[in-house]
C-alpha cells in the first residue's frame, strides 16, 4: 500500500489534471449522446476548469455545477467537491456544495412536470453521492495534519532530547569545576605556600632560585586555574557525582597535610551519606586552603558537630601573624561550597571573627542525610 502510494505520489500533478479532465470529457459523452450546443458548451467548462482546481477550488465546483444538470452521477462534480473539501476548512461552505450538487443532479434536466417523489429520492440518492467525496476529501486533510502533527511532535522531542544533552553536559562541567578547584587548588597552594617558606630559610643560591621557580610555577599554574574554572563553570547547573569521592575517612589525613596547626574535634556517626560526608570534606580542604593562602601563621579548628535536627562542621582560624604571600584565588570555592550546601539543603555561613580571623561553618540537615 505504502508503495503504491509513494509511486502515486511521483506522477506530476500536471498529468493527473490532464487525466481528470479526460476522464470527465469521457463521462460527459458517454452519458449524454445527443447534447445541444449549450449543454456541450457548459459541458467543455466544467470539464476544462477542473485543470484549475487545485488553485480555484470553489470557482471549479461552481463551473462543474451544470454538469450535474445532465446527469445523476458526474465525475467533474465529486472530482471539484473533492478537492474544495481537501482545501476547505469551512463545513458550512462544504454542506452547502454538497446540497448545491445534489439538487443539480435530482433536477430533471431538460426542465419538465417536476415527479415530487422520484425528484425527492433522487435528492436523497444525490446528496449520499456527493457527500461521500467531501467526507473523503476531509479524510485526507486530517490525515495530512496528523502527519504534520507528529513531524512537529518528533522535532519536539528530539529538540527536548538536545537540550537534555546540553543540561547534562553543563552538569558535569560545573561539577568537574568545582571537583578541579577543590582538589587542584589545594594541592597547588599548599606547593606554593611551601616553596615560599623554602625561598625565605634557604641559605643557597641554587635552593633560592630553585625555591623561587616553584613558587612562581605554582602561582601561574592557580592562576590558570581559575581561568579554567571560569571556563568550565560558565554553563554549569547543579551536581553530577564525579570522582574523586573522598569522605570523612580521609579528614584527618587532610588535616594532617594541610600545612597549618589545625586541631580536629568532634565525631560523627558512620551512617552519614556519601554526598554528606563529601560536602563536609570539601568545605574543610577549602576552608584550611584559604587559611593558607590569606593568614599565613595562624592556627585553625576543625570540629565536626551534631544537632537534634542536623550535623555540620566549623572551621574557625586566628588572625595571621606574618604578611600574607600573593597569591591568586580562583573566586569560586565559597560559591563552590554554597552550591554543594544548597544541593543537601543545608547552609553555609562565613565571614570574619571578633578577634580578627574567619569563620566558615556548614550545617546539613538529618532529613537530607
Amino acid at each position: 500500500m505504502s508503495r503504491a502510494r509513494a509511486l502515486w505520489q511521483r506522477v506530476p500533478a500536471p498529468v493527473i489534471d490532464l487525466a481528470l479532465v479526460a476522464a470527465a470529457a469521457v463521462d460527459v459523452r458517454l452519458n449524454n449522446w445527443e447534447p445541444t450546443r449549450l449543454e456541450l458548451a457548459l459541458a467543455a467548462v466544467g470539464c476544462t476548469a477542473l485543470a484549475f482546481r487545485r488553485r480555484f477550488p470553489l470557482v471549479v465546483f461552481l463551473l462543474t455545477l451544470p454538469v450535474a444538470l445532465m446527469q445523476d452521477v458526474a465525475v467533474a462534480v465529486l472530482a471539484a467537491l473533492f478537492t474544495l473539501a481537501e482545501r476547505s476548512r469551512n463545513r458550512r461552505l462544504l454542506a452547502v456544495c454538497v446540497a448545491l450538487a445534489a439538487v443539480a443532479s435530482s433536477t430533471p434536466w431538460p426542465l419538465a412536470e417536476v415527479d415530487r417523489t422520484m425528484t425527492l429520492v433522487f435528492f436523497v440518492y444525490g446528496l449520499a453521492t456527493t457527500a461521500a467525496p467531501v467526507l473523503f476529501g476531509q479524510l485526507l486533510q486530517a490525515q495530512r495534519d496528523l502527519a504534520r502533527r507528529l513531524a512537529e511532535i518528533e522535532e519536539a522531542r528530539e529538540h527536548e532530547r538536545t537540550l537534555h544533552a546540553h543540561a547534562v553536559l553543563a552538569r558535569e562541567r560545573a561539577q568537574l569545576a568545582r571537583e578541579m578547584h577543590d582538589v587542584v587548588s589545594h594541592q597547588v597552594s599548599l606547593i606554593a605556600v611551601r616553596a615560599g617558606a623554602l625561598q625565605v630559610a634557604a641559605r643557597d643560591v641554587d635552593a633560592k632560585e630553585a625555591a623561587r621557580t616553584i613558587r612562581s610555577l605554582s602561582v601561574t599554574t592557580l592562576d590558570e586555574l581559575r581561568t579554567m574554572v571560569t571556563l568550565l563553570r560558565a554553563s554549569g547547573g547543579d551536581a553530577t557525582e564525579l570522582t574523586p569521592q573522598p569522605t570523612l575517612a580521609d579528614l584527618r589525613k587532610l588535616v594532617e597535610s594541610s600545612g597549618t596547626h589545625v586541631q580536629l574535634t568532634g565525631e560523627l556517626p558512620p551512617t552519614v551519606s556519601t554526598p554528606t560526608q563529601r560536602a563536609l570534606y570539601r568545605t574543610v580542604q577549602e576552608a584550611l586552603t584559604n587559611v593558607r593562602k590569606h593568614a599565613p601563621g595562624a592556627t585553625a579548628s576543625v570540629e565536626l558537630w551534631q544537632d537534634g535536627e542536623g550535623i555540620g562542621v566549623t572551621v574557625t582560624n586566628t588572625p595571621s601573624t606574618r604578611p600574607s604571600l600573593s597569591l591568586p584565588g580562583s573566586q569560586q570555592g565559597l560559591v563552590g561550597l554554597r552550591e554543594r550546601a544548597d544541593i543537601l539543603h543545608g547552609t553555609l555561613d562565613a565571614g570574619p571573627t571578633a578577634e580578627g580571623g574567619y569563620r566558615v561553618r556548614l550545617r546539613i540537615p538529618l532529613s537530607a542525610d
